[in-house]
Parts: structure tokens; sequence; C-alpha cells
């Protein structure tokens, strides 16, 4: 039976986790349907997209009338009857919200949905939440980051999606911990599954033999940190240090950050790129003797969850250097799996970047220590059996008759 994916947008550049994870889900025989609040936005989206079988269905963001909102209700309540009740469990719902569950519910009816999942715990899962008292088909989520670090996150409604849910996923210890002790949810509805990736599609290279180029990817907003991969390059420079830097992605902060680059005389050196395809991502990723995540923790609470690009590079063999940021402590060890470095500090970003720039010798044992790292945690398809195996319990402890109540 299908189960339904509920997301804001799709596709997504920046969300490749989902994709692989949808693939993973549909490379071992479960059936999957899309459902997508909003339509796309990006310019670019990641090669793997077009494996996706799954039908994408988008929900519409309006109701034309205010009478076709009301026939819509009507039509849904002569399935579900308690939709006026469950309605008004939600107070704190968009229009949208309602608006996108009622459309949801039809769909569950129709199409014989046998579970819902969300990713991301923000509009995509009310949706879900709110579709699930309606029709009794049993819900769970995956959050992230933003959706629990953000300073304009309602935690009283956060603890309570993860209060309904058949099962809550998050992607790192980190966030199980800030989770139980900052919102105050028990331990026992939490499960922590990694965002893993599809192996072979990542192809490990060794790197001791590169040239000197230094590779970032990633959303340019503040919580990426590539102002301070900036001012790190600026060191290097001084320091007559070989190399060129790369960042690749698109972002509120890109005429910013063009014009730090121009400001501190690295023209030369440093390059804006844009958005690429995730084969032209992969290329750069190939070519490049370091890949820096320098993330940091923004003004406003929100933070890097565990980057994706990050676990790329690291099975690719590009040998990592990050921050303590969340959960990326728990797949970049410091000199083990990568290099860790401070926070919004561009000199030890800048001997870092050093390091493995001018010592190949230490690039190839880092990279071969965490391909290994990465094959033993971060494989999609374990991580998507998890998933499975959550969706089964879940399924299995409920009664058939609370489905299409």
């Amino acid at each position: 039976m299908p189960i339904a994916y509920i997301v804001k947008r799709y596709p997504r550049y920046s969300e490749t986790f989902i994709v692989n994870e949808i693939l993973a889900h549909e490379s071992a025989g479960q059936q999957i349907v899309i459902y997508a609040l909003l339509p796309p936005q990006d310019s670019h989206f990641q090669d793997t997209i077009s494996r996706v079988r799954a039908p994408v269905t988008y929900l519409s963001a309006k109701a034309d009338r205010a009478s076709q909102f009301w026939e819509l209700q009507k039509k849904v309540a002569q399935r579900f009857s308690n939709v006026w009740q469950v309605l008004g469990e939600f107070p704190k719902a968009s229009a949208r919200e309602i608006l996108q569950s009622l459309e949801l519910s039809e769909h569950v009816g129709k199409e014989e949905i046998t579970h819902l999942h969300a990713h991301f715990a923000t509009t995509s899962t009310t949706v879900a939440q709110i579709t699930s008292a309606i029709t009794g088909v049993p819900f769970t989520f995956t959050a992230h980051a933003k959706d629990i670090f953000h300073q304009d996150v309602d935690r009283e409604q956060l603890a309570r999606k993860f209060q309904d849910a058949h099962c809550a996923v998050t992607v790192s210890d980190f966030n199980v911990n800030f989770l139980t002790e900052q919102i105050g949810v028990p331990k026992r509805n939490l499960t922590r599954i990694y965002n893993g990736l599809d192996l072979s599609q990542f192809l490990y290279v060794s790197p001791e033999v590169r040239e000197p180029i230094i590779c970032a990817v990633g959303r340019l907003v503040e919580k990426k940190g590539f102002e301070v991969l900036i001012e790190a390059c600026q060191i290097l420079k001084h320091q007559a240090v070989r190399f060129q830097c790369h960042i690749i992605g698109s972002g509120d902060l890109y005429q910013r950050l063009e014009e730090k680059i121009e400001a501190l005389g690295l023209i030369d050196c440093v390059s804006m790129l844009g958005a690429l395809p995730q084969r032209e991502v992969k290329q750069k990723l190939h070519q490049s003797s370091v890949f820096a995540a320098p993330c940091i923790v923004g003004r406003d609470g929100n933070r890097d969850g565990m980057p994706t690009v990050l676990l790329e590079a690291m099975a690719m063999g590009t040998p990592c250097i990050s921050t303590d940021v969340t959960g990326i402590p728990e797949v970049l060890e410091h000199q083990k799996t990568g290099l860790m470095v401070e926070q919004n500090s561009p000199n030890d970003l800048a001997k870092a970047l050093k390091r493995l720039l001018l010592d190949g010798r230490l690039r190839r044992e880092i990279a071969q220590r965490a391909r290994h790292k990465i094959e033993q945690e971060f494989d999609v398809d374990k991580s998507a059996q998890r998933l499975r195996d959550c969706f089964a319990l879940v399924d299995s402890s409920l009664p058939s008759s609370a489905v299409g109540k």
C-alpha cells in the first residue's frame, strides 16, 4: 500500500536527502506518493530527481472562492464525520494548512494511503498532523534543523507534534538531546536515524594527488559560515599559499559575499559559481583537495543539522573541515575522519586548510577513514530500512478500524 510523503516544496535543490530516501524506499519495493504544499522555486535540481518514480501532487495553496473552501469541508465530512471537531483542535493552523489538510484527506481516501510521513517539523508536518486526525491514518515526521532551532519556532506547537506523531524521527544525537532537554520531548518519542547516501552514486577517489582547490557548497545563508571561509582565504593569500576556492550555491547573501571577495582583494583566487547540477558538484568535489563547511550558529538560532554535502564529500574521498555545530561531530571526528575548527575563527580555518592543501598523505589517511565511517553509518539503504521499520511498527500497532474512521 502507498505511503504518502508530505513536503513543503518538491523538488528542491538543497534537499537531496529526501530524494535519496524516496529512491531507497522505491528500490526496496515500497510504493511512494508525494504531496507538495508549494511548487518548486529553484533553477537547478539534483540529477537523481529523474530516477524517482513516485507521482507528485501539488495541493492547492488557496481556494479561489470561500464557497469552494466550504464545499470541500462538506465533501470531506461525508467520509470523515469528525472533521468539524478536528479543525477546532488546530486554532493556530493557517487557512492554507487547513485547505491542504482537507484536500489531502480526500486523497487518502481515494488512494487508500496507509501512512503519512512529513519532512521538517513545520507546515508539512502540520498538514500531515491534521490529515491524520481527520482520517485516522497514522503520521510520522522527520525533524532536521531550522524547524527545531530557529528563534521563530513555536515550541508549544513543536512539542505537540512530537506528542501526536505515531513515531518521530530526527537526524542526529545532538537533536535528540536538544529536543528532550529544551523542548521537553520524552526520549521514548524520538528515533534517531541519520540521513543516508546511495553510496553506489559516490565513487571514492584518493585525494593524495590533487590541485590545491578548496570547495564549499551550500545555500548562501549565514549559518553556512561562508564569510568566515572568505576571511580564511585572505589569510592564506597573505601567507603566499597557492590555492583556488570555489563557492557553489545560491541564496540571499550572494551579493554580500561577492562584495566581500572584491573588498579583500580575492577575485583572483575565490570564485562564486552559483548553483550547479549535482553531477557538476560531484566533479568539483573530486577535483578539490579540501571541502570546507565552516558552519556557525546564526544570530536567529538557525544552524545546520547534518549537511548532506559534507557526507557526500567524505564518501567521495575529499577530506573535510567543519565545526562542532549540532550533529557534525557525530560524523567528523577531529584528525580521524576530518579536521574540526572553532566556529567563527578564520585563523583556525586557515590553519586547517593549509594543512590539508600541503599534505597529500594526511589527505589520503583522513579520506580513507571518512569513507569507512560513511559506509558504516550513513548508507541510505540501511537508514531507509530503519524508517520503514518505524512505519511498520506504527501500522501494526493500530487496529484496522482506526484507519478511515
